[in-house]
């Protein structure tokens, strides 16, 4: 497969997309599994390590054609949907780059969901095939077709592709079907998001465009040592492997889910010099005991997305990780515009901690006030974003192609994006509209706060009341918290419930703290209470 690094530009012009004016590179790539070609570039250096396993950039051809061959033999083919259900790890990688070499879709499942999800899952995208790791097979419905799960011996990559003639002869179509992935499902149930080469490649191209690594800005002595700690079946985990096969890197992952003393145990073991992942992750591992031991400084760089970066989470970094450059970088994005819209990078983030920075080059913003919202309503418009929702005949995307997010933001003098709340998590207290995402960055401003998460609680009068709960190194009294906000909140936005605890918040799946847990929590253990004062 040869490689032409030509294709790979900067130059953007207006392109008419069914009616719709995008901003498009000239020259881009239109496939994704053509990506694979530049993969024979870094030769023996490892694509993916995990434990004692690995495997080589150079090898990575063989073995995807291999289980390919192996997949077209189960039935897939041109255009069918298969069902990727496993933990991270190589044979993730290789059944994902398999999938997209036949030209079939791979649907990237969550490996955390239950019986009864996964099967409600497989019934709304119905794929050819399922590919499940051993715990994931344990719950798959039976009389699903499926195929082996483990890598299939090596094929040679430069053989005639294994579909049939008619689909062989198909057009390479960039607004095809390239993935299909559910959202996080924090607000109901998981929708089911269908992206395209088209946009999938144009956000890995805005990224290697911004950081100076596009094909031809590479040199083949390139290539880092990289933390991959987000499940793969994300949106950023497929972005991972592509810019991954590009600029050469390797990535480490950990077996299972994120665990932060593993963690600090793999940046000293690989010498890991980059990792990029959620601020709860990194507040995690700067309070794990084994920090004061482990050696970390190869870890220089670090980006963090996914949630708003304190001033305070960049302060405890810079005085836990030692190595890690002042410049920590983040961005804004959604699964629904195929990845990140916005980039701030670390001078920005130094400057003013809290930001998700500007527009990416292909990226459109508007804010547009919403009646009854303290802050305007985020709409992107970039080639990257979604066809739409799979089986869905409502979208969020418009008849000018701008998607409507959900967030609330502004803009300020310098072009940063602030997000300033989610339109529906809005608490409404007397009619007052309080946006979470203010309290809770209010709350980390105070000194000992580590962790913070606010949402509505009912209240038989107000309609809501605000409920904060905070992990924090002593324990502050509720009168104490709420006079050291005052002086930055709205007395109506002060909370008026408390949780004040030691252990950590919990997660979801992504990473983010787990608010729907969270307030389950504070329900059930508030109920008792609120019953004797009834």
């Amino acid at each position: 497969m040869s490689v032409q690094p030509a294709v790979w530009g900067k130059a953007i012009a207006v392109e008419t997309i069914r009616g719709i004016p995008y901003r498009m590179y000239t020259e881009r790539p239109r496939r994704i599994e053509d990506l694979l070609g530049f993969a024979d570039r870094w030769g023996a250096r490892p694509y993916i390590i995990q434990g004692e396993r690995a495997i080589a950039h150079g090898a990575l051809r063989g073995l995807v054609a291999g289980k390919a061959r192996a997949l077209a033999e189960a039935g897939a083919g041109l255009g069918d949907r298969v069902f990727i259900m496993g933990w991270n790890g190589p044979e993730w990688a290789v059944n994902f780059w398999a999938c997209l070499t036949l030209g079939a879709v791979p649907v990237l499942a969550n490996a955390w969901w239950s019986a009864a999800e996964l099967a409600d899952a497989l019934d709304r995208v119905a794929p050819r095939l399922t590919l499940a790791d051993p715990a994931a097979a344990a719950k798959l419905p039976p009389g699903r077709a499926s195929a082996a799960w483990e890598l299939a011996p090596p094929a040679d990559p430069d053989a005639a592709a294994p579909r049939a003639d008619a689909e062989a002869a198909a057009p390479r179509d960039e607004e095809a079907p390239a993935l299909v992935i559910f959202t996080s499902g924090s607000e109901g149930k998981p929708k089911v998001v269908v992206l395209s080469h088209r946009a999938l490649l144009a956000n890995l191209q805005m990224l290697l465009h911004i950081t100076r690594r596009l094909p031809h800005q590479v040199h083949d002595a390139a290539g880092e040592i990289a933390l991959h700690t987000g499940p793969l079946f994300h949106i950023g985990g497929g972005q991972t492997l592509m810019r991954t096969v590009m600029v050469g890197d390797t990535l480490v992952m950990p077996a299972g889910r994120f665990e932060p003393g593993r963690t600090l145990e793999l940046i000293e073991r690989h010498r890991i010099s980059r990792w990029s992942a959620v601020p709860t992750m990194v507040s995690r591992l700067l309070d794990h005991p084994d920090l004061a031991w482990r050696d970390v400084r190869t870890l220089r760089a670090l980006t963090m997305g996914g949630a708003p970066v304190h001033a305070e989470l960049l302060r405890r970094v810079a005085a836990g990780l030692p190595g890690v450059q002042a410049r920590v970088p983040t961005g804004y994005g959604l699964t629904e515009n195929g990845g990140q819209a916005t980039a701030a990078s670390g001078e920005d983030v130094a400057a003013a901690p809290g930001c998700c920075g500007k527009p990416l080059p292909l990226t459109e913003l508007k804010l547009v006030p919403r009646p009854g919202l303290p802050d305007a309503e985020i709409l992107i418009r970039a080639p990257t974003q979604m066809s739409g929702y799979l089986g869905a005949e409502s979208s969020p995307i418009d008849a000018e192609g701008w998607l409507l997010t959900g967030d609330l933001g502004r803009i300020d003098a310098n072009g940063q994006l602030w997000i300033t709340g989610r339109a529906k998590e809005l608490i409404i207290r007397g009619g007052e509209n309080i946006a979470p995402a203010a309290v809770e960055r209010a709350l980390m401003a105070l000194p000992g706060i580590i962790e913070a998460a606010v949402f509505g609680m009912p209240h038989p009068d107000l309609g809501e009341e605000v409920m904060a709960v905070v992990v924090a190194e002593d324990a502050p009294a509720p009168a104490q918290l709420r006079a050291l906000l005052q002086g930055s909140l709205a007395s109506f936005a002060l909370p008026s419930r408390w949780w004040i605890r030691r252990e950590p918040l919990p997660v979801n799946q992504t990473g983010k703290v787990d608010k729907v847990t969270l307030r389950a929590e504070a329900r059930a253990m508030m109920a008792p209470a609120d019953a004797a004062a009834s």
